[in-house]
Parts: structure tokens; sequence; C-alpha cells
């Protein structure tokens, strides 16, 4: 089926108009198609179209599961399954998603496409860690079989560059075997910046995973509220004898007011919040753990018709004063955060041009204002000079000079995408900002 539809990503800018192509077939509805689109969770222009008009194949139908063998702890499943689908499916079994992001609202093809990352990427790495194979249609149109055996230079160049190899049609993937479908969950709040982040180091070291927020309002990051959590699956004597139910998402329904997220209802939404953190030791559920946001179905509506603006980075933890001097860049523009969100990560992602490197991550969430582009472009320059990298999936507005200065690697992986798509067939709006493609 195709019908023309307007389409955003989470951030809800730009609104582009795509031709969508839709199919319970994925081979069939990639036909053709430039760009293909999952749940639509990719925040700025990864999965929009490289110009109005332009064809993009949705997956939304192709989501059959293939192959399950819970005692090898394997699964082959189209691309368009969900991790929601997924967690249904494994958790019952005693089986989990290696590795999961901040929302169960993404597909798998997403999943491999961003190279996601989660609590645990200093123990486990990236999703891409654990792919054992994937089904592509390259740009010539051909239906092409990878994995780290077959193609391995296209499996790798594939992980974690946003679906400019080729549409992802099927996934195979290990999964992890656990004790319980229980998380057990500490928190700690912790006053100051570098505190809070020799704290989640330390953290890292003993517990598989663990997560910090920090008040990105207060004007001196040395003095902000901080609260750290850390986290691993529960045992069967530590969890309830029940299965954690998934909760109902609550709908807004509609745009919250530009004012909602000033910078004194920010400020005062953190101070509760740092508050109420604070708990014991207990056992917790994993979509509470993992996905705190997804409570609220379309919580990015709380930003109003100004849109929303999220900005991560990962900087070496070598480099002393990285994070603060991304921060203090933020506190700097006088923008308040009204998510911000640090973790350790332990290694580089298996992918050409993944996201992931030894260091820590700052995810800041903004209003999308006047002065967004001013921002990015500053918070670019520290992480340029810092060495590190900014995460595709969330970005909108880093701007070419910017991404090649951050990405080495970036003209090794060029010449595998042109290997595969010499005519340049598959695109998307992010690879005509960041690599030139023809709109």
């Amino acid at each position: 089926m195709t019908a023309e539809e307007q389409l955003a990503g989470w951030g809800r800018r730009p609104v582009v108009t795509a031709v969508v192509q839709t199919s319970a077939n994925l081979e069939e509805a990639t036909d053709g198609a430039s760009a293909t689109r999952g749940l639509g969770r990719a925040y700025g222009d990864a999965a929009l179209p490289r110009c109005a008009g332009a064809v993009i194949a949705c997956t939304r139908l192709g989501d059959r599961v293939l192959h399950l063998d819970p005692a090898a702890g394997v699964l082959r499943a189209e691309a368009g399954l969900s991790l929601a689908r997924l967690d249904a499916l494994a958790l019952p079994r005693g089986l989990a998603c290696p590795v999961v992001p901040g929302t169960e609202q993404v597909t798998l093809g997403g999943m491999v496409a961003a190279d996601i990352h989660g609590k645990n990427q200093h123990t486990a790495g990236c999703f891409g860690d654990h792919l054992r194979a994937l089904r592509l249609r390259v740009g010539d149109g051909r239906i092409v079989d990878v994995s780290p055996r077959e193609e391995p230079e296209l499996f790798r160049a594939t992980i974690g560059a946003m679906g400019l190899t080729g549409h992802i049609l099927e996934v195979e993937l290990s999964l992890e075997r656990v004790p319980s479908p229980w998380i057990w969950q500490e928190v700690d709040a912790v006053r100051g910046l570098e505190p809070l982040l020799e704290r989640l180091r330390e953290a890292s070291r003993s517990w598989p995973f663990t997560v910090a927020w920090i008040d990105g309002v207060a004007r001196d990051p040395a003095g902000a509220r901080g609260v750290l959590f850390r986290g691993r699956w529960a045992t069967r004597g530590e969890a309830p004898a029940a299965l954690p139910l998934p909760r109902r998402p609550i709908c807004i329904g509609r745009d919250a007011p530009d004012w909602l997220l000033g910078r004194s209802l920010v400020g005062a939404f953190n101070r509760v919040y740092a508050w109420a953190s604070r708990r014991r030791p207990s056992p917790v559920s994993p979509w509470r753990f993992f996905f705190p946001l997804d409570a609220i179905a379309d919580w990015n509506r709380l930003y109003g018709r100004r849109g929303l603006l999220q900005y991560q980075c990962v900087v070496p933890s070598d480099r002393g004063g990285a994070a603060r001097r991304v921060l203090d860049t933020v506190a700097r523009f006088g923008e308040p955060s009204f998510l911000s969100v640090l973790k350790d990560f332990g290694r580089h992602g298996l992918g050409a041009i993944s996201f992931a490197m030894p260091g820590t991550t700052l995810a800041l969430d903004f209003p999308h204002g006047p002065r967004a582009q001013a921002l990015v472009d500053a918070l670019n320059e520290v992480v340029v000079a810092e060495g590190g990298r900014v995460y595709l999936a969330k970005d909108l507005l880093t701007r070419a000079e910017h991404f090649r200065a951050m990405e080495p690697r970036l003209d090794a992986w060029l010449a595998v995408r042109r290997k595969w798509d010499p005519e340049g067939r598959i695109a998307t709006a992010l690879s005509v900002r960041l690599l030139g493609d023809a709109a």
C-alpha cells in the first residue's frame, strides 16, 4: 500500500511529506524506496526522506518472528518487530534482549541502524555486539545476507549507519538468559558533577546497569543535584513471584503550553525528582528501570509546538573535565535541559561508524528554540576539541564539517557504502545534511 503522509522525527521537527510504502512483506515495501522508517523514535531527520515526495518504506507491518530457540537463546525476526513485542516473548521464557535503549517503542531494524546502547554499555557493549546475521536490500535492489562470516565488511558498515547501507529486512541476534524478569535497583543522591561522575565510574566496575541524572537547570554543574541508579537482574530469591506487568501509558493528547518547560518550573520539577528518587534498594519492573519515559506515550508533546531537541555526545573520560565543559556550554547559553542523563561507556561499538567509544555520554533535552543551532554548534566545538562524537539517532542540527571532524572513520565507511550503492539510491534527510547526498 502506498500513501502520502506527513512525517517527523520524535522531536517533531521538521515535518516532511513523503510517499510511504507499507506491506506485510518487507521485501515488497522496500522495493524502490530510498529509505526505511520504523516507529519514528529517531529524534531528528535520520528516518526522514531526503526531499518532499521521496518514497520511504515503513516497517510497521513487517514484524513477524521467524525463529525463536529458547534453549539456544537465538531469535530471528523481521526488522519491524518492536522491542515491546520482543520483551513480551522473551521475559516469560527467562530471556531478555541483551542491550536496550531508553524506550521499548523501537524496532529491531532501528536498533541495528543506530547500534543502540543501554545502561550496560560498559559491560555488554552495544546492540551490534550481539547480532548474528542480517538480511538487507542494498542500493541496486539485491537481497544480501550478511554476518561476521558472510560479507563481514558490509555487516560492520551497516551497524550504526542509520540505514544508509541498505534496507534492513531481517535481524538475528543472541538473547541473554536472566535469573528473573525483575531488576534489583539501588539509588543514591549525589551533589555535584565531579562526585557524580566518580560514583558512576565506581558503580560501573561492579554493577551491570548504571546511569546518572543531573539537574540540567543548575547554573553551576559543580553543585548540581544528581541521582545515581545502579541495577542488575534480580535473583529468584529477590524477585516477586509474579511476572512484572507492562504499564498502560497515559496520553497527554495535546501540545503543552510553551511556558511549561521554563527554567523555574523545570527547576522545581528537578528538586522534586531528586527528592523522590531516594528510595530503599528493591526489585522494580524492567519497564520502570529501563523505559521510565514510556509511562507517557506522547511525552514529546510536553515541549509544545516548538518541538524537542535532544543532543547526545560521548567524550573520552581520560580527558579531564570534558563532561564539565559540555555542561558549562549549556549553562553559558542559559538553556534549561529538562532531562540530563549521563552513562559510562566501556568500549567501541562494533559498527564501522558506531557512536559508542570509551568515555562518558551525555544526553540533554531542550525545547527547540531560536538559539538551537547556535547551541549545537557550540557544543559540537567542544566535542570536536575533546575527540568525541555525536549520536546520529538523536541529531538534527550538526553541520557536515563538525561531523567530519568528529569521524576519522568516515572515508573508509563511505567507500563500503559506494561499493553496494554506487548510484546513491538510498539516502535520507540526514545523509543530505551530513554527507552531501543529492536531495
